[in-house]
């Protein structure tokens, strides 16, 4: 089978190789699935340079969510085991925690529903409590997680605001139903977010940037309002000024969804469950913008990492090579 494999640490595009190797063999607990579509995520980079939480050995395949076949024929979502990562033809995953593909989502639109989707219901709901009726602030709301937050946000009943880069990611954001979208390079973000909620801030703000973003995020949040800190895509750590969250009395909420699947996995069920059921009314939608073949995956873990893509990249190892 074919696999994109990373040797030596590096940038997407000059680590992964796209390489003939032998299918995985599942171990204890495991099944074999043919990956019908993989979903590309910042972590993918994240992996290729070394960089994640997680190191897994020499050579390995990235590709952290697909949507796949079962030997019996059935369609899951699943996350794959590494070193067998989604961008190939086939991986291995634990057979415990295959979560059935929803009827109303194609392939690529499945295999983007699960971590990003799960990410922005643990964080509204579960860490942030998000409430009908109040404000939600999402940054880089074009992008794979920002959009699903949107979706998640407006479905919850809350008022929200996108913060975007780019005249292209604003039309996107208006397309998802964002009451108010913020174009962070010609806008001043505080500026607007006060003039749009009169002075009071946002109650809840979704950050999977950092850096500058979670700055902005500190000086227009509402009383008793809560940051839940997503992710650092912009590639710079923010150290919190602790003091200004006490006088100004408002959360800061962490939120790794890997967690729940040692801490609480029956949550991950229920959530999934939670998300089949938004999908199936309509309510929330996975925004693939492109589904790209399998020789083609390098450059999209390359183009996600660079912050030049809007919604979802989806690899698909059924196109033919150099489809668009």
């Amino acid at each position: 089978m074919q696999a994109w494999r990373v040797h030596t640490p590096g940038e997407p595009r000059e680590a992964m190789r796209l390489e003939e190797v032998p299918q995985p063999v599942p171990g204890e607990g495991e099944v074999r699935l043919k990956v019908l579509a993989a979903n590309v995520n910042f972590p993918d980079a994240l992996l290729a340079r070394g960089q994640y939480q997680i190191r897994p050995p020499l050579p390995f395949t990235p590709g952290v969510e697909i949507c796949g076949e079962t030997e019996d024929g059935r369609r899951v979502i699943a996350n794959p085991s590494l070193p067998y990562g989604g961008f190939a033809e086939y991986v291995t995953a634990p057979a415990r925690a295959l979560l059935p593909a929803p009827d109303t989502l194609d392939d690529a639109e499945a295999a983007a529903l699960h971590i990003g989707y799960q990410t922005g219901w643990f964080g509204l709901h579960r860490r942030a409590r998000l409430r009908s009726g109040e404000t939600l602030l999402v940054h880089a709301a074009a992008g794979g997680v920002g959009s699903a937050a949107v979706q998640l946000g407006k479905a919850a009943g809350a008022t929200v605001i996108g913060v975007v880069g780019g005249k292209a990611k604003a039309r996107t954001a208006e397309e998802l139903g964002c009451d108010l979208v913020i174009d962070r390079t010609a806008e001043d973000i505080v500026a607007r977010v006060k003039e749009f909620t009169g002075g009071r801030g946002v109650d809840v703000v979704y950050d999977p940037v950092g850096g500058d973003a979670y700055t902005a995020s500190a000086k227009c949040v509402a009383f008793e309002g809560r940051i839940v800190v997503v992710g650092f895509a912009g590639g710079t750590v923010p150290a919190p000024a602790l003091n200004h969250a006490l006088v100004k009395n408002y959360a800061i909420l962490g939120l790794h969804w890997g967690l729940y699947a040692t801490k609480d996995p029956a949550a991950i069920l229920a959530c999934h469950g939670e998300l089949v059921r938004l999908a199936a009314e309509g309510a929330v939608r996975p925004l693939v913008s492109e589904r790209v073949p399998l020789d083609a995956a390098a450059d999209a873990v390359q183009r996600v990492a660079d912050g030049t893509t809007t919604g979802r990249l989806v690899v698909v190892p059924s196109l033919d090579g150099g489809a668009r």
